[in-house]
């Protein structure tokens, strides 16, 4: 198995995640990628497999699949232990849907941020922040009853680590006042596959003089 990604894809890291959480075998293939150029030109395997041109890329013998959410799938089906969507019908469709959110409305504000290029004082970084503090209040609520989002350590709490770790180094990190994403956070970053994952990132930010966010 083989999953090509980028050293600074917020949807590659969501499948770095769920790999090493499965402790899968699986080569991790980096595509050229600079801050200057972004992922120009091209690796031929995203430009062949993916019509939206976009890392991550799945490989597993005759199975090449894109999609973070659709490898999520995969990998699940594949490799079912440890489970990481809830075992309750109900609870399964609020994880599914919480991954979903953070990638398809969480994600909307924050590719506003990255339009803004890191000036949070536009008129639409600072409505996509607005938004996102909505957002994040509403998990704050989820979680001041819940140690995950969907209950049981889940995809939905890798989807949604990733969005607002990579919010953060655009000027979109939670308020102060939403402890419980804040502790969240503290217990995402403390689990190995994770902090591993974040770790590779933040060293990649290092050497292109970005700081990373601070968890």
């Amino acid at each position: 198995m083989k999953l090509v990604t980028g050293p600074l894809s917020m949807f590659g890291a969501k499948t770095q995640i769920a790999i090493a959480e499965k402790g899968i075998d699986c080569e991790i293939e980096m595509v050229p990628f600079s801050i200057q150029h972004r992922y120009s030109p091209l690796h031929p395997e995203v430009e062949r497999l993916n019509p939206k041109r976009q890392v991550p890329l799945l490989f597993d013998g005759a199975v090449q699949i894109f999609d973070s959410t659709q490898i999520f799938e995969y990998i699940e089906h594949k490799f079912p232990s440890p489970a990481l969507w809830p075992a309750g019908t109900a609870e399964r469709a609020e994880a599914r849907l919480l991954e979903l959110k953070s990638d398809e409305v969480f994600f909307q504000d924050f590719k506003t941020l990255m339009s803004a290029a890191g000036n949070t004082q536009t008129p639409e970084a600072r409505v996509a922040i607005e938004n996102m503090q909505g957002y994040y209040r509403a998990m704050d609520d989820l979680l001041a009853s819940r140690e995950w989002l969907a209950g049981s350590y889940s995809y939905a709490d890798i989807a949604f680590l990733c969005a607002s770790w990579f919010a953060s180094i655009l000027g979109g990190a939670p308020g102060v006042e939403f402890r419980h994403v804040g502790d969240w956070r503290k217990r995402m970053i403390a689990r190995p596959a994770v902090n591993q994952t974040m770790k590779e990132i933040s060293a990649f930010l290092s050497r292109n003089g970005i700081p990373a966010p601070v968890i």
